[in-house]
C-alpha cells in the first residue's frame, strides 16, 4: 500500500509518520517539502503530486488552524481548509484512492449540552469553522472513498500546547484566570494517529466503513478543569509551582474577548466510530498524564 501524507510537520503530521509508516510505502510532504508540492496554496501542484505519487490512501493533516487569524485572512483559510481538500477529494475520486481528512467540532455553533452526532445540524461561529465545514462538504460530494474524522482540544507532546503553558504559567504566577464555561474533550495527536492506521487497514477491506466520524477522547472537562488537571499532575511529579490551587480562578469566555468566535459547546458523540471500527476511547486524563510524563521529563 502506497500512503501519501500532507501536514507531516504539525502535530497530527508528526505522530501519523510514527502510526502509518508500517502500513506500507508512506510518502510524507509539508509545505516546504522540494521534490513533491505540499502547499496547499498551489492547488495544482497538491492536484500533480497526486498523480505523480498514485497514492493507495491520501492522509490530509493540513490545515489552517489559527482560529484568529483566519477572521482577518479569509481567503488563506479557504484555500487551506475548503479549496484544497475538494482538489486532494477530487484526484482521490479519479485514481480510486481513499482520503482521510481531519475535521473539527468548530463546525457546529455550539449550543445546549449534548454530544454532537454526526447527523446533527451544523452552524459554524467563525471563519476556520466555516472553512473546515465547506472542506468537508467538498469531499463528500466529490464520490470518493473516505474517512473524515471530526475531533476536538487536539494537543501533542511536540511543539505547543495549552498544557505546557498551564505548567509555564503556573511556575511564573501566584494566580490564573481559566475559562469554565466552555465543554470538550482533550484529544491526543497520538490517539488520532493511532485510530487513523487502525481504520484505514479496516476500511480498506470495507468500503462500506466510507464517511464520517466524531473521534475524541472519552470524558467532558472545561479549560479551568484541563488546566486544574495539569497543574495538580505536574505539582505530584515534583515540579515546583507558584500557583496554589485555590488560586486558578474560573471565569467565564467573555473574561477574555477573541476576534474569532468559540463554540461553548464542543462534545463530540463518538458512539458511532467505536462501533464501526470495534474501538474504546480511553478517557482524556491518561492521555494527557502520558504527554505531561514526556513533557516533563523532557524539561528536568
Amino acid at each position: 500500500m502506497k500512503i501519501l501524507l500532507f501536514g507531516m510537520s504539525g502535530q497530527v503530521g508528526w505522530e501519523l509518520q510514527r502510526s502509518l509508516a508500517p502500513l506500507g510505502d508512506l510518502v510524507a510532504l509539508d509545505n516546504n517539502s522540494q521534490d513533491l508540492c505540499g502547499d496547499f496554496i498551489d492547488l495544482e501542484g497538491l492536484a500533480e503530486t497526486v498523480r505523480a505519487v498514485m497514492p493507495d490512501v491520501i492522509v490530509n493533516a493540513a490545515a489552517h488552524t489559527a482560529v484568529d487569524k483566519a477572521e482577518s485572512e479569509p481567503e488563506l483559510a479557504r484555500s487551506v481548509n475548503a479549496l484544497a481538500p475538494g482538489v486532494l477529494a477530487r484526484e482521490a475520486n479519479n485514481i480510486g484512492a481513499w482520503l482521510v481528512h481531519y475535521s473539527t467540532d468548530y463546525v457546529f455553533d455550539g449550543s445546549g449540552d449534548k454530544p454532537w452526532s454526526e447527523s446533527d445540524s451544523t452552524g459554524p461561529l467563525n471563519v476556520y469553522g466555516m472553512t473546515k465545514l465547506e472542506g468537508d462538504q467538498s469531499i463528500q460530494r466529490s464520490g470518493c472513498k473516505h474517512l473524515i474524522f471530526r475531533t476536538s482540544w487536539v494537543y501533542g507532546a511536540r511543539g505547543g500546547n495549552f498544557a505546557k503553558t498551564m505548567v509555564r504559567l503556573a511556575s511564573e504566577r501566584d494566580k490564573l484566570k481559566v475559562i469554565d464555561d466552555q465543554f470538550g474533550v482533550p484529544t491526543g495527536a497520538d490517539l488520532l494517529a493511532d485510530v487513523t492506521a487502525h481504520a484505514i487497514r479496516m476500511a480498506r477491506q470495507r468500503k462500506d466503513l466510507s464517511g464520517l466520524y466524531h473521534l475524541a477522547a472519552a470524558g467532558v472537562t472545561t479549560w479551568h478543569g484541563y488546566a486544574r488537571f495539569v497543574i495538580d499532575f505536574a505539582r505530584q511529579t515534583g515540579v515546583r509551582l507558584k500557583v496554589e490551587a485555590e488560586a486558578i480562578k474560573p471565569v467565564p469566555t467573555a473574561s477574555f474577548p477573541t476576534p474569532a468566535r468559540r463554540p461553548l459547546n464542543s462534545r463530540l458523540d463518538t458512539a458511532k466510530l467505536q462501533h464501526c471500527f470495534d474501538l474504546r476511547m480511553p478517557n482524556w486524563k491518561i492521555g494527557v498524564a502520558r504527554m505531561l510524563i514526556e513533557v516533563l521529563e523532557c524539561a528536568k
